[in-house]
């Protein structure tokens, strides 16, 4: 491993030209998660000298004017002059595009930030940028600045406000970088305290060793927010984490580790009584959240490894099929984490992992450390007790195959399976097409009648779906509401789920503002995750918005869906008003049905997301799960039944 980093390090391809003119190019978008990315960027940089031995401390400080601090007690970023562009090394960092010490000269073994355009378009976005570097007793400073020229009539983007200067002694090390987003770029400036602290918990996880220190400057509830974040364990605590509210079968997650040919190899593994996997996969720190290579090759070494212990320990005798790859991952819940060169991400948005190289030694490394796991004598008899799950499992799946079959031949024989049930839409481009699937046969007859059926179909729930979190596949395909969705979307389920097949790309789920309403989203929800994560990893799934309150007057009508927008009409009208309060959609006619939640040009949608899936399948097991006292600890923490706009919080269309 190489320690030098300095100018003659970074590796420029080209300028800075244009980043302001199209963020969504770099950042995503200019909403919430592309100001977020901006931080992530940065917070890269921090992390890679972490991972390069060079750092054991990371803080991230948000102020109340917007701006972010993000330190590391690195080697500092490099303040000599760079041999060919005769400027500091921090300066091109910071105002060339592709330009970093990760594109060559190996000052970094392995890093997250591989794009090189991090700190340039983060300096680029932002109204200003302050960047102190401590090294070798001495404190250097350079600030950047984007400001509009009269004389070139166009902002100049991260420009230098003064050439990089020692500014005094210090006994600090590492790299200090605050930064403020531009208002004019970005549609805000608001820092969500809880996505930021998941992302700093995750890498916490993923760096074993590595204090994270996270402040929120910004005052609530009487004092700024402070947490830390260090884990020894490192991704086996994250694993016991992510099952802390699930029965486990085995108190010790499994914890596997190998190098081949230069790719680094980290593995934790865990079963629990559940019926669904989670395989939570990361590279160099990067959440492969569409999975790739390295998944496929776990998947295989686990499928092989086990099927050849049944083999040889009788379980399975000769005659005996082998069983499948969901057999062995029921329950089951894993970290991957790979460090590697030359990554190969499919897209931008580096989510998925293509390098070929990674399957084989994945599954080298797994499967070899697996099966001497399981021929471990002091292992037996939790090898044992994940042979009977898997056995179960492949006779439940068999099950569930058989029950399908025959639900295929009984549509084949019946012409239109959901008459009656499913209003479809006369058009046949899913890309175009909605689905809502709305509570009740009340509401269901509104929406019905205010659609428009030229691209919007209607399914009414004519009963509550059961709670998927609890249940066996083969149970969830018995249940008649669940197997009215699946035929209705048309890409099925399961391993058998296949996108390309969806009916409708946009999927809403249409139920009252009240208990029972939110019981179901959260049941859909939750079955849309654990069978269709894909669906909703794809931003196929939408939460509509009615309205609950109408506002009539002598001039027209007022639609408002909560409280502080009520509060606001009714204090412009004075007097003079009528005011109803919705108690369910039933009580609204077509017209308004399609005028307040279902006109495209008007009603409010949310989309479903996953930003971060590991966190996602931990409140889920926490509000869906068997565990009565974690659910109401967290409600108790976090609920605030006072307000009504709990999901528009997350994201308006």
């Amino acid at each position: 491993m190489s320690s030098e980093y300095n100018a003659s390090s970074i590796t420029v391809l080209e300028g800075l030209d244009a980043v302001r003119m199209r963020p969504g190019m770099y950042i995503g978008s200019t909403g919430s998660r592309g100001l977020h990315h901006m931080l992530w960027e940065i917070l890269d940089n921090a992390i890679d000298e972490a991972m390069g031995g060079y750092a054991d401390r990371v803080t991230v400080t948000v102020h109340p004017d917007g701006s972010v601090t993000v330190t590391d007690n690195g080697r500092g970023m490099p303040v000599d002059m760079h041999p060919t562009l005769k400027i500091p090394g921090v300066e091109v960092i910071y105002t060339k595009l592709h330009a970093g010490g990760k594109f060559g000269g190996g000052s970094y073994t392995y890093s997250g930030g591989l794009h090189g355009v991090g700190a340039s378009v983060v300096n680029a976005l932002s109204e200003w940028v302050k960047v102190q570097v401590f090294i070798d007793g001495v404190e250097y400073l350079i600030e950047f600045e984007s400001k509009y020229s009269p004389s070139k009539k166009k902002v100049l983007s991260g420009v230098p406000k003064a050439p990089l200067r020692a500014v005094g002694a210090s006994q600090e090390k590492g790299s200090w970088v605050t930064f403020k987003p531009d208002a004019k770029v970005f549609d805000h400036l608001n820092w969500n305290r809880d996505t930021i602290d998941r992302r700093l918990r995750e890498l916490a996880y993923l760096n074993k060793g590595l204090t994270i220190v996270f402040t929120d400057e910004r005052l609530r509830e009487g004092s700024d927010y402070h947490a830390e974040y260090r884990y020894d364990g490192g991704i086996v605590d994250y694993v016991s984490y992510l099952n802390a509210d699930k029965t486990v079968l085995h108190p010790q997650p499994i914890y596997i580790e190998g190098t081949r040919e230069g790719i680094w190899v980290r593995a934790a593994i865990q079963y629990t009584d559940s019926y669904t996997e989670n395989i939570f996969s990361y590279v160099n720190n990067i959440p492969t959240t569409e999975g790739g290579t390295h998944e496929t090759g776990l998947k295989s070494a686990i499928t092989r490894a086990m099927n050849d212990y049944a083999r040889r320990s009788g379980i399975l005798k000769e005659k005996d099929k082998a069983l499948s790859g969901e057999d062995f991952r029921e329950g089951i819940t894993v970290v991957l984490l790979l460090m590697m060169q030359n990554i190969q991400f499919e897209g931008q948005t580096k989510t998925k992992l293509g390098n070929s190289e990674a399957r084989r030694v994945v599954e080298g490394v797994v499967g070899d450390a697996l099966t001497a796991f399981m021929e471990d004598k002091k292992n037996a008899e939790l090898t044992g007790a994940i042979m009977d799950k898997a056995v179960k499992a492949a006779r439940v799946r068999e099950a569930a195959r058989r029950a399908s079959d025959l639900a295929r031949e009984k549509n084949s024989l019946e012409a239109a399976p959901l008459v009656g049930k499913l209003s479809a839409c006369t058009g046949r481009d899913p890309a175009l097409n909605e689905l809502f699937i709305v509570e009740g046969d009340s509401a269901g007859g509104s929406a019905k009648q205010g659609r428009d059926r030229r691209f919007q179909a209607i399914l009414p729930l004519r009963g509550k779906p059961l709670n998927a979190e609890k249940k066996r596949l083969d149970a969830v395909l018995a249940n008649e509401e669940f197997r009215t969705v699946i035929t209705a979307l048309g890409c099925s389920i399961d391993e058998n789920f296949s996108l390309e097949n969806l009916k409708y790309h946009k999927v809403i789920i249409l139920s009252d503002a009240d208990q029972d309403g939110a019981h179901i989203r959260a049941i859909l929800l939750t079955f849309f995750f654990r069978y269709m994560r894909e669906l909703v990893a794809a931003g196929h799934i939408y939460i509509g918005q009615p309205p609950l309150y109408q506002v009539r007057t002598a001039k027209g009508v007022r639609y408002c869906y909560d409280d502080a927008e009520l509060a606001q009409v009714t204090a412009k009208l004075g007097r003079g008003y009528t005011l109803q309060r919705y108690k369910g959609l039933g009580e609204m006619n077509p017209e308004q049905l399609w005028e307040t939640t279902m006109n495209p040009n008007g009603r409010k949608l949310v989309q479903v997301t996953i930003d971060d899936a590991a966190e996602a399948d931990r409140l889920i097991t926490v509000l869906m799960g068997d565990k009565v006292e974690n659910r109401r600890q967290y409600i108790a923490k976090y609920a605030d039944f006072d307000r009504k706009d709990n999901f528009a919080a997350q994201g308006v269309e």
